[in-house]
């Protein structure tokens, strides 16, 4: 894993000039592996450069100028792209390197992975309450048909007294009955008298 800046030496644009120190002064000072590629010496750095500069990233021209970064074959960036990476303390995933130990990126990667720890966290404690909630849910399922089986077993009960006459209904009945036979009994008997009565007369 090479870093690979194609720099032009020869150049007559200072802005230029700047902006290749600066990216080559930052890799130098933060003792990054690279390989400077002059463009302006070399025909066959340039034609590699201008090919694997991504379209995007080419100007109206189509001829990127540099410094264009490169991680072996991988492209990086130019200046602008390199630029905001190192505002943002993000150099080395721009660059597509591991962060050296102590840098304020890997303190940014452990925030990160502590967030993540985290909202993991967080997730595990939802998915326990949510069972314990399907729970209790199932428990209540369960209390409730035990009480449809209690209802409908009552039921049974309650239609067959509603069918069988109770004993005091029986009672007057047979009341009825007995008074009904002692009535006619009583009628037999006067009957009886009226015709003794006109017989005698």
């Amino acid at each position: 894993m090479v870093i690979k800046v194609f720099v032009a030496t020869s150049s007559g644009s200072t802005a230029i000039k700047k902006k290749q120190q600066e990216v080559v002064g930052f890799l130098e000072a933060n003792k990054i592996d690279f390989q400077q590629m002059d463009i302006a010496g070399d025909e066959d750095n340039r034609k590699w450069m201008r090919e694997n500069v991504p379209g995007e990233k080419k100007p109206q021209n189509g001829i990127p100028l540099p410094p264009q970064i490169f991680n072996e074959e991988r492209y990086c960036g130019d200046f602008e792209s390199f630029f905001s990476a190192k505002e943002e303390n993000i150099i080395y995933s721009f660059l597509g390197l591991a962060p050296p130990p102590g840098t304020k990126e890997t303190e940014k990667s452990d925030a990160k992975e502590e967030k993540s720890d985290v909202v993991e966290e967080k997730s595990e404690a939802t998915e326990e309450k949510s069972e314990a909630t399907e729970e209790k849910s199932e428990a209540t399922e369960e209390t409730e048909t035990h009480t449809e089986d209690k209802a409908d077993e009552g039921a049974p009960e309650e239609a067959q007294s509603d069918e069988a006459p109770s004993e005091d209904q029986q009672e007057n009945k047979e009341e009825h009955a007995v008074t009904g036979e002692e009535e006619e009994k009583q009628e037999e008997g006067e009957g009886n008298e009226e015709v003794e009565e006109q017989e005698e007369s």
